[in-house]
């Protein structure tokens, strides 16, 4: 079977939040490989963890990955202040005699380091066009984790297990291995907390991650962490506008500073995202779509929100209620242009880390959440047939039916871009339908 193969029966995806399906990624033929461990949102601990604990594993899936897609060069792109573990990754490359292929490509410390065209440019100088892809410009990115499940792959193992960081407000901070399906609320009460009625979930991290309504889900291959914060937390209080909250506050309130296009870190790598255009069209009630088409090239990073406006307006509401008036009538941006090339003021306005993480009240949570060895075993799992980019995952198991642990429960369908899924526990099939496979464990 080749890595492909077994990357596609494994059921990889994007660890790192997107849940793209990583066969689809490593079916194409690109000049650079490069490996996302900047895990840039605020708070959360498992890339620059999983890097240090395996990075022999890492090193060779990341290999593997970039040898599939017949790249030259594989990069390793990690924040600077990350020291020991890059003394470790180079350590390893050396020792696996890889250094004439796999190099470390030092990121600064900013915020978002993490977004895929952000690291495209910062590891190989390219700019992704706009609504583009990096493989437009030869580039294939990876998440750390995905390079780890690339590599248990080649060893015939599926995704089964999910590392999450749980951090924010709580007595407890961690990073914790749990199996996928697990209920969410068995992982939270992990932070030390056992009542969440005045505490507030945030999925995945606290600038691109909504807050939860419902902690009652599971887990899933996609998930990162979870940040718990106290309900009247300024952060919590901003994400939980209504889209008619932000809509009016913005019509009403707006000074047309453009400070959230100026810090906008699209704008700045030249695409034409304008934010402050679209509040403008706001304020004035345009129902010109086709005149807010710039609304579709947001990367959701919400450094406009959260960072940039002086006087703490939601740009990104904005552009968002263009883009679902825009969906709604089918309508795409088209790019006028195939090469961009970074603003001139690019280098002065990234914003750093630190900054940010005391500018959104989070400066006394920014602490380590080591990984622990702690073992969930819940009775029951929850496995959703879609946890990733594309078509839900086919059921091909019965109620009643034992599965074994790593058997794979869900297949893709066909002609169609998804995902495998497969059983995390041995157990019995309880449920079996559109939305879960429910496994009663032995």
């Amino acid at each position: 079977m080749s890595l492909l193969e077994q990357v596609k029966e494994a059921g990889i995806i994007g660890a790192g939040g997107a849940g793209f399906p990583t066969h689809a990624k490593l079916a194409s033929e690109a000049e650079y490989i490069l490996l996302n461990g900047a895990e840039c949102e605020p708070l959360l601990r498992v890339d620059q963890q999983l890097m240090a604990m395996f990075p022999d594993e890492i090193i060779k899936g990341f290999e593997a990955a970039g040898r599939q897609v017949n790249a030259k060069k594989a990069i390793i792109g990690i924040k600077g202040k990350h020291k020991e573990v890059i003394a470790i990754l180079e350590d390893r490359i050396k020792a696996l005699q890889l250094g004439g292929y796999v190099e470390i490509g030092v990121l600064p410390d900013i915020y978002p380091a993490g977004d895929e065209q952000v690291l495209v440019y910062e590891l190989t100088g390219r700019v992704v066009p706009e609504v583009g892809i990096p493989i437009q410009v030869g580039c294939v990115v990876i998440n750390s984790e995905t390079a780890l499940n690339i590599y248990y792959a080649s060893e015939g193992k599926a995704v089964t297990e999910k590392y999450v960081t749980l951090a924010g407000d709580i007595p407890q901070r961690m990073t914790v291995k749990v199996e996928v399906g697990t209920p969410i609320i068995d992982v939270l009460k992990l932070s030390g907390i056992e009542n969440f009625d005045e505490y507030a979930v945030i999925a995945g991290g606290p600038m691109m991650g909504p807050v939860m309504n419902d902690i009652g889900g599971y887990i899933t291959k996609k998930d990162k962490g979870f940040v718990i914060l106290k309900k009247g937390h300024p952060l919590i209080r901003r994400k939980s506008a209504s889209k008619e909250q932000t809509k009016r506050i913005n019509r009403a309130t707006c000074e047309q500073c453009r400070m959230c296009t100026d810090m906008c870190p699209r704008f700045l790598l030249g695409h034409a995202t304008q934010p402050h255009k679209v509040m403008r069209a706001l304020g004035y009630k345009s129902d010109n779509l086709e005149e807010q088409m710039i609304a579709q090239l947001c990367c959701q990073c919400n450094l406009c929100e959260l960072f940039a406006c002086p006087i703490g307006l939601y740009p990104k509401s904005a552009n968002n209620y263009y883009r679902d008036l825009q969906a709604e009538q089918g309508m795409r941006y088209k790019r006028t242009k195939e090469v961009f090339e970074p603003r001139s003021a690019r280098a002065d306005r990234l914003v750093p880390s630190k900054r940010l993480i005391a500018r959104i009240g989070l400066h006394d949570f920014d602490k380590p959440a080591p990984m622990t060895d702690i073992t969930l075993q819940p009775e029951v799992v929850h496995i959703a047939t879609r946890q990733h980019v594309g078509a839900p995952a086919v059921p091909v198991v019965t109620v009643g039916e034992h599965v074994q642990a790593g058997q794979k429960i869900g297949k893709i369908p066909e002609e169609s871009l998804g995902a495998a899924i497969h059983a995390s526990i041995s157990g019995t099939v309880t449920e079996c339908g559109n939305d879960y496979i429910a496994i009663r464990r032995d």
